[in-house]
């Protein structure tokens, strides 16, 4: 494991929250980071809108965050036990949970992932998501990848939650709706870019946050911008 990008992360994470900070892009950079660092073959951000229903915030890829949102449709899944247990749930064998989630099961399969490891997202009692790891092949997840995977969840949970003590739950409901509307947004002009340029999904969205880091712009603000075709995007589009 890379120790220097480990603690970059760590300081990543938990400086990422100022005035006018990206949710979206700020979660992705978790998923990211956790494919990178420890071993998952994919990961998933689900956190709670301001009804408490899960959604799919952030994943490392196309076929994961389509196997979140297959978990959320079947309300079937270890990423949901997780959320409403408040508990970690290591599946190292997707083989042996059939019974236990018949339809996830089977999608998981057919999504090509074998094993999961669905972290809390949560500080003391408040639990606000779920942190989902996915690899291709079975077996036991890394004793020691697991406790790292958990802080990652923690600093990012402290991160969302942090500079809100009275009002702390509707700052986030809000800011998560905010989030949500902008996802559709990302989602639309991800569709367009793929279709337009003849690349898959992920090369869209990753082109779409290139050019807004590079541009220090909101990734919902390119995507507006892309959608409604005000903007020239220069470099974006070739």
């Amino acid at each position: 494991m890379n120790d220097q990008l480990l603690a970059k992360t760590f300081v990543e994470l938990a400086d990422n929250l100022v005035a006018d900070f990206d949710l979206i892009d700020f979660l992705r950079l978790l998923t990211d980071r956790c494919v990178g660092m420890l071993g998952a073959s994919a990961a998933g951000v689900l956190l709670a809108d301001r009804d408490g229903e899960l959604r799919v915030m952030a994943a490392s890829s196309e076929q994961v965050r389509l196997l979140e949102l297959f978990q959320l449709q079947n309300d079937e899944g270890p990423c949901l036990e997780c959320f409403h247990t408040g508990a970690p749930v290591t599946v190292p064998d997707l083989s042996g949970e059939a019974d236990r989630w018949p339809r996830f099961v089977e999608q998981a399969h057919h999504s090509g992932f074998a094993a999961v490891q669905a972290l809390p997202m949560r500080l003391r009692d408040e639990v606000v998501g779920a942190l989902n790891l996915f690899r291709t092949d079975p077996g036991p997840f890394d004793p020691v990848g697991t406790p790292i995977a958990q802080a990652l969840a923690d600093v990012a949970t402290i991160s969302l939650l942090q500079q809100r003590s009275t009002h702390r739950s509707n700052l986030l409901n809000e800011q998560l709706q905010t989030a949500l509307n902008s996802r559709v947004l990302i989602e639309q002009a991800k569709g367009k870019l793929a279709e337009r340029q003849g690349i898959d999904m992920e090369q869209a969205f990753t082109a779409l946050r290139g050019y807004a880091r590079a541009h220090n712009r909101q990734l919902s603000d390119v995507a507006r911008a892309f959608i409604d075709g005000t903007e020239p995007l220069t470099g974006l589009i070739t």
